[in-house]
């Protein structure tokens, strides 16, 4: 008891030495109004570690052998959660953060707009990120630029969209709006494009949330279920005549499993491998997202094992979560494509790096990961001092976090 009390007292007069700190600079350390750290998002059982599947009688079991860290099986209409494994567990995204990229940006340009790419708008590119192969003073379509999102992957492409929608720093900051809109509290957006940057994460059940929201908008729909195209090429010096190539989608399952319709795998270095998929049978659509397995080839045996089980099993479960909707604030729905607008909206985050990782929202999760939430005191010592200690202990976490940056 002695030593507890020691332990409190030191932790206390820790807190204690904080506060000023955080009164005086209260805009480094606000996060949004959030559910309490003991529930998580989507339903209790979402936020426990471990596998969460709740059968009835009949009910298929489990593949055997999965080695995600983090998995989901939900399905698209209803947003019942099937089952899951830590699906709160933040990791980095890779190039699925392209799912909320075009969510985000995809409503505001027509398909048919030109845009003739400068010279900056393809500079400052990861090293070893994707790309699609967009050249300087050359004009591109932009459901050219699109397909060249979802097919390669190309950073490239999603460099030149930032541009034309206001910038980089604004692209991030209208992704982060869009994922707290989407009550996606588990993501931090860095980059636009999922190249692994510091403190730069999401969860299974984020990136479901963002392909749900994807897949209502009918462009995007045909954008990730786009197997092969043409994409234009550079100019001919001797004719003066633009070729053009052939990309194809890098979606290992698309046209490979039955019903699938996309979404959008990512893989790097450091990151590992990250996979959203989503397909339809007898009318009903399922997502599963599969985070950083043992191996590349994983990520798809694994999304196909769910997905099959899924299927297996509708009607046989009963849900032990939900995902949830996105928070009406006047703005509706995202429209089509083709009947967006040029332009950006909404109101602009602050900068990517000035926000502490540790304010946003645990969501729940388990498993392990620097950025998981953090056991309260079991003592009560006031709300203040417990969420003092818990910036504290979250902070001291994250600046010992490094992402790797080799992007896929």
């Amino acid at each position: 008891m002695l030593t507890s009390r020691h332990n409190l007292a030191q932790l206390c007069a820790a807190v204690a030495a904080a506060l000023p700190v955080l009164l005086v600079a209260p805009a480094a350390v606000a996060a949004p109004q959030v559910p309490p750290p003991s529930t998580a998002v989507g339903g209790e059982r979402l936020g426990l570690p471990g596998v969460q599947v709740n059968p009835l009688a009949g009910a298929p079991a489990l593949p055997r052998d999965l080695t995600g860290q983090s998995w989901i099986v939900s399905d698209a209409a209803s947003g019942e959660v099937l089952a899951a494994y830590n699906p709160h567990l933040r990791l980095p995204p890779a190039s699925t953060l392209k799912i909320l990229f075009a969510d985000t940006v995809l409503p505001k340009f027509d398909r048919n707009t030109v845009h003739r790419v400068a010279d900056e708008e393809i500079q400052n590119i990861g090293p070893g990120s994707s790309l699609v192969g967009i050249k300087e003073n050359l004009d591109y379509r932009v459901e050219d630029l699109w397909r060249g999102v979802f097919l390669s992957s190309g950073n490239d492409a999603v460099h030149v969209l930032s541009f034309m929608n206001g910038g980089i720093r604004r692209t991030v900051n209208e992704m982060q709006d869009r994922a707290e809109a989407l009550q996606a509290w588990d993501t931090r957006v860095i980059s636009p494009d999922g190249y692994d940057m510091d403190g730069q994460v999401s969860s299974a059940y984020d990136l479901s949330l963002f392909a749900r929201a994807g897949l209502r908008n009918p462009d995007f729909r045909m954008y990730c279920a786009t197997r092969e195209a043409m994409f234009p090429g550079a100019l001919d010096r001797n004719t003066g005549r633009r070729g053009s190539f052939g990309i194809a989608n890098t979606d290992r399952l698309l046209g490979k499993y039955p019903g699938l319709i996309g979404v959008k795998n990512g893989t790097t270095t450091n990151a590992g491998s990250t996979f959203v998929g989503a397909a339809e049978r007898n009318g009903r659509t399922l997502l599963v997202t599969v985070m950083h397995p043992a191996s590349y080839q994983r990520v798809y045996d694994e999304t196909a094992e769910l997905l099959d089980w899924g299927f297996a099993a509708a009607g046989k479960v009963q849900p032990v979560g939900r995902l949830v909707e996105e928070k009406q604030a006047g703005g509706g729905e995202p429209t089509g494509q083709a009947g967006g607008t040029p332009g950006a909206t909404g109101t602009p985050a602050p900068p990517p790096h000035a926000a502490d990782t540790a304010t946003r929202p645990t969501g729940g999760g388990g498993g392990g990961g620097g950025l998981d939430p953090v056991g309260w005191p079991t003592v009560a010592v006031g709300a203040v001092v417990a969420a003092g200690a818990v910036v504290l202990v979250r902070r001291r976490r994250a600046s010992r976090r490094r992402w790797g940056r080799f992007e896929c």
